[in-house]
């Protein structure tokens, strides 16, 4: 959980008038590499905000998903699977996150 930007600054102005990077990190409750990160992230930029998250898919694109089932309806899990290179059961929470239902009709 990240610490408040007050917190931060406090930290910062704390070690900037003195004190060792110890020291701030037990009056604040941290850890000192983290001190040490905040005081250069402020160097660099001057503020002090939380970085946004990055987040991204790491095998299932679901754009290449999409069209990979909008191409393929018959294909199974275990067949997409094999072709996005991950097990079925990444392939059916893909499924899930993108309201895709895979329910198949049975031939007699």
């Amino acid at each position: 959980m990240s610490k408040s930007k007050d917190l931060r600054k406090a930290a910062v102005t704390y070690q900037k008038e003195g004190h060792t990077y110890d020291e701030p990190a037990k009056v604040f409750g941290v850890v000192k590499s983290t001190v040490h990160r905040w005081i250069k992230q402020y160097e660099e930029t001057g503020d002090l905000s939380n970085k946004p998250l990055k987040r991204g898919f790491k095998k299932i694109d679901p754009e290449k998903l999409k069209v990979y089932v909008s191409e393929h309806p018959d294909d199974t899990q275990e067949e997409v699977a094999t072709v996005f290179c991950c097990y079925p059961q990444a392939i059916s929470e893909a499924y899930k996150r993108l309201g895709i239902t895979r329910k198949k009709d049975v031939m007699l």
